[in-house]
């Protein structure tokens, strides 16, 4: 079988459970990464097996159902703290309605350039201001200072892909981790920036990500507790509740997960509250006096 750059395999060592992009091709040894989870692993070349247009359509329309069901979980309760905070600023509906919203800004630093695009898509269509940037895991710790002075977000995210290798050291030994030792870097040296976790709010992780060693760096939210695979738009639910919950409220942890795709066995955090704000009036409706 010749394979290039790009294809889509899956391992038949695994009963072809998850589908992966040819990431390079080095003799025998193909480096993948997941097509819908953000896992990084290795394979030799007569593991693979090339998946064919057909099977591929047919494994994203059941990837998709799953989507769509985060999607109108996460609309749902976006409609439902909308109608919350419109009753409070009204007094209970007595006075028109005339708030705007501040949503809380993210910053969403990306290893995989095409999951990259996915989240920014996602994150217009919830509504929420996203600035998005392909780094490179391992040169994430050296960018993420600057961006942050860039940018100045209410939200970072920091993924990409990330993996346990068993062959390398037991669950507690970060070299026996891709990407998790770069992730909780860039985490320190974001805390470095802002200390206070309700003042810069941080993801951090990928699949099967070491969850324990990314909270105590710092981390509001991080994966993967049970070392398990995330998906790809992850990350964005989590970051998308914080931008559209008010800093006056706190995130429930068991809302906020439920949302997800993956749940709560690869996704994890602390108590956290909101960053969205809420003023009046509206642009529209404000009219300063003259003279």
């Amino acid at each position: 079988m010749k394979l290039k750059v790009g294809d889509i395999v899956a391992r038949l060592s695994y009963n072809c459970d998850l589908l992966f992009r040819v990431q390079k091709i080095s003799g025998d040894t193909v480096e993948l990464v997941g097509e819908e989870m953000r896992l990084w692993a290795d394979a030799p070349l007569n593991d693979l097996v090339l998946i064919s247009e057909e099977e591929r359509t047919k494994r994203r329309e059941k990837a998709l159902e799953k989507e769509l069901n985060s999607y109108r979980l996460f609309r749902q309760d976006a409609k439902l703290m909308k109608e919350r905070n419109e009753y409070e600023s009204t007094s209970g509906y007595e006075a028109e309605a005339t708030f705007f919203e501040m949503r809380g800004r993210v910053l969403h630093l990306d290893g995989d350039p095409l999951y990259l695009r996915k989240c920014t898509d996602l994150y217009e269509r919830l509504g929420v201001p996203v600035y998005g940037v392909h780094v490179p895991e391992k040169e994430m710790p050296a960018q993420i200072g600057s961006l942050l002075e860039m940018v100045q977000p209410d939200i970072l995210v920091v993924t990409g892909h990330d993996a346990f290798l068993k062959g390398k050291g037991d669950e507690n030994d970060l070299r026996s981790y891709r990407h998790t030792k770069q992730f909780a870097e860039c985490v320190r040296i974001a805390r470095k920036h802002v200390a206070h976790r309700d003042e810069l709010v941080i993801f951090a992780g990928a699949c099967q990500s070491h969850f324990e060693t990314l909270i105590r760096a710092g981390a509001n939210f991080a994966s993967s507790p049970e070392r398990v695979n995330i998906h790809a738009l992850d990350p964005v639910y989590i970051a998308a509740r914080v931008s559209l919950t008010s800093f006056m409220d706190r995130i429930g942890l068991w809302d906020v997960l439920r949302n997800t795709i993956t749940g709560e066995k690869g996704l994890g955090g602390i108590e956290t509250r909101g960053v969205m704000r809420r003023g009046m009036p509206t642009k529209q409706e404000y009219q300063p006096e003259e003279g």
